[in-house]
């Protein structure tokens, strides 16, 4: 059995990992949040406000794609795992999925700029600052309908997790 991974993506405040640890349990499958695949270099540099470059990027997606395969692959009877992960431009998704062995599938947690604003201000205890909002934004690209395994979920403000929980579940299902 091909080993899969979901990644929850999308910007800060977003609510990747909340939504990553609930569809892991749903789906009986590990999780892993991308965040702790970053070097002390890039969480410096995102703390002290300063965008990461695709320099920085690289090394880091290649971590994280290596550790979604090994945890898929153990994730028996399953084989998958759920990542939460930015995965920002089409490059990055393109590099996940360049993974030997591993089929990526990529939900995108779409939300009002107005509202991951108020989600960042907040959050307390994350080196990502809420100053970096704008960066993510104008890096952001947005999975298109004819990008292979990847979907969209939109998320208003009052939007209950399980619901949103629900309307990834459905979306994933529509990837087959």
């Amino acid at each position: 059995m091909a080993a899969t991974c979901v990644v929850v993506m999308g910007v800060s405040g977003a609510g990747k990992s909340t939504v990553g640890v609930q569809l892991a349990e749903v789906l009986g499958a590990p999780f892993l949040d991308a965040d702790e695949y970053h070097s002390a270099e890039s969480i410096a540099k995102l703390a002290s406000g300063t965008p990461l470059t695709d320099d920085d990027r690289w090394p880091w997606l290649a971590r994280v794609a290596a550790a979604a395969r090994e945890h898929a692959e153990a994730a028996a009877p399953t084989h998958t795992c759920v990542v939460a992960c930015s995965a920002l431009k089409v490059a990055y998704r393109d590099a996940l999925r360049a993974t030997r062995g591993v089929r990526f599938r990529f939900v995108y947690l779409r939300l009002a700029p107005a509202l991951l604003a108020e989600r960042l201000a907040q959050r307390a205890g994350h080196f990502m600052r809420a100053v970096m909002l704008s960066s993510q934004l104008e890096t952001l690209e947005e999975p298109r309908a004819d990008e292979a395994g990847a979907c969209v979920v939109n998320i208003v403000a009052d939007m209950p997790r399980a619901a949103v929980v629900r309307a990834v579940e459905h979306a994933l299902q529509g990837l087959g």
